[in-house]
């Protein structure tokens, strides 16, 4: 429940969209509007982890997050676990193509769909980010990056801190491999220490780019020399929302998918209605700003 109101889905459509009974529930773009999102004052500086005793990750751990922006490898789930989480994902990416979407647009899943909702809130990550972020954290993203063999897209060098109505920027992303993620098949790069240098300038991506998303950030070799993201299935990363980070196309004949759990703190505010998307997963939502919806029925 959200107030008196029940979270349920609507005959399905290529959109997604999802409806709170008796009021419909926002669109939520992948990459919102640029003109929206120059309406919102936002404070985009990197804000380190406060946390001093870390329970799960190592204190070495959170430091390197403070200085470079990410920590990885980092081990969620074991073989069989991670198989049983690829084959659902199969069975999702089947009947998403089916209604026309494609395997990039499995996105905001935790409102849709419960065993999505189960990984967002999963103890053993939360452990994790608890150790980044504090005690209280808000759960408010979810998308599949699957990328098919041979598909021919990138993704280009961008901050994810650019495409979010959020602020301050205080948002992690866990990327969580449901498949191994290597340099042939086009595994994510950081550019280790960038999330210190705040909002960087980026330009409209180009048809020729072929870019997933829509925003390139050039000259990025001033930034330091790329990392590899290598993980296997079931393990995670995770990174700054200032950080810069891309992935080249998947020229492979294999497959390379992720899905991309999003946190923040409670005091951290959204523009575009984006608080309906957040779950509290930890702690407390003290001004309960956050919707909170609850974990949808559907698989």
């Amino acid at each position: 429940l959200i107030g008196n109101s029940r979270l349920i889905e609507r005959p399905a459509t290529a959109s997604g969209t999802w409806f709170l009974e008796g009021m419909r529930m926002p669109d939520f773009k992948i990459t919102p509007d640029q003109s929206d999102l120059d309406g919102i004052a936002r404070d985009l500086r990197f804000h380190p982890s406060p946390v001093t005793e870390p329970a799960t990750l190592a204190p070495e751990q959170v430091d390197h997050f403070n200085q470079n922006g990410y920590v990885q490898p980092i081990s969620i789930f074991d073989e069989t676990e991670v198989t049983e989480h690829r084959a659902y994902f199969d069975r999702l990416l089947e009947k998403t193509i089916a209604e026309g979407g494609d395997s990039y647009s499995i996105s905001t899943a935790h409102l849709k769909y419960g065993r999505v909702y189960d990984l967002l809130t999963h103890p053993k990550i939360i452990a994790c980010v608890k150790d980044l972020l504090g005690p209280d954290i808000i759960g408010w993203g979810s998308h599949f990056f699957c990328k098919m063999p041979g598909d021919g897209k990138r993704v280009a060098w961008h901050q994810d801190a650019s495409y979010w109505p959020l602020t301050p920027s205080k948002a992690i992303t866990c990327w969580l491999a449901i498949d191994d993620a290597d340099i042939q098949n086009a595994c994510m790069r950081f550019l280790a220490g960038s999330h210190h240098d705040g909002h960087l300038t980026w330009r409209k991506s180009t048809p020729e780019e072929h870019n997933t998303l829509n925003q390139t950030v050039e000259d990025t070799t001033k930034y330091g020399t790329p990392i590899d993201n290598i993980l296997r299935a079931g393990q995670c990363s995770f990174h700054a929302d200032l950080l810069l980070h891309g992935s080249e196309a998947n020229k492979s004949d294999r497959r390379r998918c992720a899905l991309t759990l999003r946190y923040t703190t409670p005091d951290v505010r959204a523009g575009l209605d984006w608080q309906q998307k957040g779950v509290v997963v930890s702690g407390a939502d003290p001004g309960n700003y956050w919707a909170n919806p609850p974990r949808p029925e559907t698989e």
